[in-house]
């Protein structure tokens, strides 16, 4: 499929590339190579083009860029926020989530249950949302860590983090969001939500895949989720990956520039297209509507067709969606979020 005919509608699963990053990125690649763990001369560029970077995703976020760790993806970035808390707290082994979670944490708080960890996953209601009640509740004095995504792959829906991250400080428990769908897409200020941790990826960002980042808030608790040679200040081992990091940091910038203007475009273009199929298609049903949503994200829903049978015909006309978070593809199971 060339790509003059292709309608790409799966950007929350990646995103391709900016040209302006491939340009940023590229001197990492030909010219500015060293190590910048290196203590001689050729490193100092690499490390500079490192702190700039870092200073460009930490504004995306209202953050100071010393409480910056890169990492190698969303994933990772997810895992050590987790980790970290019950590593630093380790008589509490209780940890809370919800039901529509990306894949990553889901199967994650499964193998600590297996490890003796117990694990709350807070419901949704039919439109997506969660019941802040069910969050007060569900805290408990064993309860280590708090962690919720800010924004559903799937229905776009928009969890009050703000909210949530109160209701968790009042009971001095830890809290960490996944903001991976939301960077570039809504205004991000770490001040102001009052989170302890937060995760991004750079491949939701126009950036290349294999580099993501944690926030840890300063005097939150933080152990080492990779052990290695005191990269990222102790906070992550393994040599940086530097063109990577300088890519990311371009992506935020362009980001930060471009976020209301694209965000108003993309919002008008996403309610055309499903006042359009839900108006003329009898038996769609649009799931996640009733509450707050990303401004790119649409969850339509068919009545009697198999959403796999309605892919493969898209793909066949150039039009490339999901039916589910790409780290599922393959699976025959329903979405665990719808």
């Amino acid at each position: 499929m060339s790509n003059e005919r292709l309608v790409y509608l799966d950007n929350n699963a990646t995103t391709r590339v900016a040209p302006e990053v491939v340009e940023a990125m590229l001197p990492c690649l030909t010219e500015h190579w060293g190590n910048p763990s290196s203590a001689y001369d050729m490193a100092n560029a690499p490390a500079r083009m490192i702190a700039e970077a870092r200073e460009q995703v930490a504004k995306l976020i209202g953050a100071d860029a010393r409480n910056i760790v890169f990492t190698s993806c969303g994933t990772e970035s997810n895992n050590a926020a987790i980790q970290s808390a019950l590593h630093c707290n380790p008589t509490k082994r209780h940890v809370i989530t919800s039901t529509v979670e990306h894949s990553a944490n889901i199967k994650h708080c499964h193998q600590l249950e297996k490890r003796g960890y117990e694990t709350t996953f807070l419901p949704v209601d039919l439109d997506g949302g969660i019941d802040l009640c069910d969050l007060q509740a569900a805290i408990r004095p064993d309860t280590a860590i708090v962690s919720l995504m800010w924004a559903n792959n799937e229905t776009g829906v928009l969890f009050p983090v703000e909210e949530l991250a109160a209701i968790c400080r009042s009971h001095g428990v830890l809290f960490h969001t996944d903001a991976i769908q939301v960077a570039g897409k809504l205004p991000i200020d770490v001040q102001k939500i009052g989170v302890d941790f937060l995760s991004l990826s750079a491949h939701k960002l126009r950036a290349p895949k294999g580099i993501g980042l944690l926030y840890v808030k300063p005097g939150a608790p933080f152990q080492p989720y990779i052990i290695g040679g005191g990269q990222e200040r102790g906070q992550r081992g393994g040599t940086e990956n530097v063109a990577n990091i300088v890519a990311f940091g371009k992506a935020a910038e362009l980001a930060l520039e471009q976020i209301n203007d694209e965000n108003t475009r993309v919002r008008a273009l996403r309610d055309k297209l499903e006042q359009s199929i839900l108006h003329t298609i009898r038996g769609s049903v649009r799931n996640g509507g009733g509450e707050p949503r990303l401004p790119n994200t649409t969850n339509i829903g068919f009545d009697g067709v198999e959403a796999e049978a309605i892919l493969l015909l898209l793909d066949r006309e150039g039009i490339c969606a999901s039916s589910g978070s790409a780290c599922t593809t393959g699976s025959i199971e329903p979405s665990h979020v719808l």
